[in-house]
């Protein structure tokens, strides 16, 4: 049993590290106007790469030069990716490419313009970048519609948007945010690790210098409750500020720190140095995760009465889904708290696992290395 679950763990463990980089994201900006309609889209160069191959020379860095030289397939493979209607389609062309950064690497720059049937009327929206290759993939969109802003993220099960002369309304917006909230921390594999090696010593207590079960499930629960409030807590502190524009940290810095954040903590039920008030250690690195969390709402560029509503949004999808979790996890280690399977298995063998996949997080993104790739 205990080999068996270990093997499973190394399996996740090496998953989660081939995935443990920030989701695919694309930018798109889009303004109408009557039946003139101009837009702005930030694709990065992994994904182009990815899907049409950049790297020629296969040294890992894709020069001006190689993107200019599939200018033309760039084009038309976003193209086909999306549509506008309005009382008919609205045929779009790219009229120029530039290359930018956003905090994590390089992003090629289409700009768009395009004219519709009519200058009045919904608009209609369908995106398609990279879904067939990438199901976690997400397109950011902030769109002006006669002088109306709308902004919402884009999933593979979006579908066709429609969008009117109104703004969408804010109840809309904060669920729209509340499920991006869920899905972010699902997908945030580095912040599930964390989450996870804080939860583990949850139904034990060090004494007479080692670990044992809690007495009670009263006891187990308080713990949980004050790491995953403190947590909450702190990164959304951080996540404000990043988000409004008043903190801006480089993105390796923060990825790094959120590696780092994991090591320690999985050391730290290994070799106890925090062993009660681990709610310190869950508010004083979720400041960390927070700037982690904000790279997604600051890089759209919401404005400010949409960034309130959103962060709100997004901050309690984001409770909801640690809680989800915490829901799965704590009964059942609770009733298995004094079996050699969790103290040995589960408990010391997942911590020393967690903490080799988080060194591995580590030198990769602080030395820009790639050990595994996905």
């Amino acid at each position: 049993m205990m080999r068996r679950f270990a093997l499973l763990w190394l399996v996740l463990a090496f998953q989660m590290t081939a995935w443990a980089h920030k989701a695919s994201d694309s930018y798109l900006v889009v303004d109408v106007k009557g039946n003139a309609i101009t837009a702005q889209w930030d694709i990065a160069l992994r994904d182009i790469d990815f899907a049409l191959g950049l790297d020629r020379d296969g040294n890992a860095e894709i020069t001006w030069g190689e993107l200019r030289a599939r200018q033309s397939d760039l084009s038309a493979w976003a193209l086909s990716r999306l549509e506008l209607t309005r009382s008919g389609g609205c045929p779009l062309q790219v009229t120029s490419l530039q290359v930018d950064e956003h905090t994590d690497g390089g992003y090629a720059v289409l700009h768009l313009v395009g004219v519709c049937p009519a200058a009045s009327g919904p608009l209609g929206l369908q995106y398609r970048l990279l879904f067939d290759l990438d199901s976690l993939h997400r397109g950011l969109l902030r769109l002006t519609l006669d002088d109306a802003t709308h902004t919402t993220v884009i999933s593979p099960t979006s579908g066709a948007l429609q969008f009117g002369a109104m703004q969408t309304s804010r109840w809309a917006q904060f669920k729209q945010y509340l499920v991006e909230g869920v899905w972010h921390i699902w997908i945030g594999f580095d912040h599930i690790l964390f989450l996870l090696s804080l939860l583990l010593p949850a139904v034990l207590v060090f004494q007479m210098r080692r670990w044992q079960g809690v007495a009670n499930f009263g006891a187990a629960l308080r713990e949980v409750l004050w790491v995953v409030t403190s947590f909450t807590a702190a990164h959304s502190i951080t996540l404000s500020l990043a988000a409004l524009g008043l903190v801006s940290l480089p993105s390796r810095l923060v990825e790094s720190a959120i590696a780092l954040s994991v090591v320690l903590t999985a050391a730290n039920n290994l070799w106890p140095v925090v062993e009660r008030r681990r709610w310190l250690v869950a508010f004083g690195f979720g400041l960390i995760h927070g700037f982690g969390f904000a790279s997604v709402l600051a890089e759209l560029g919401l404005p400010a009465d949409a960034l309130a509503l959103s962060l709100l949004g997004f901050n309690a999808g984001v409770e909801v889904g640690q809680m989800a979790i915490v829901a799965g996890f704590l009964p059942v280690a609770f009733l298995m708290r004094n079996t050699r399977f969790y103290l040995r298995g589960v408990f010391v063998l997942g911590s020393w696992l967690t903490m080799l996949v988080a060194l591995i997080w580590l030198l990769e993104r602080a030395l820009d290395l790639k050990l595994l790739t996905a």
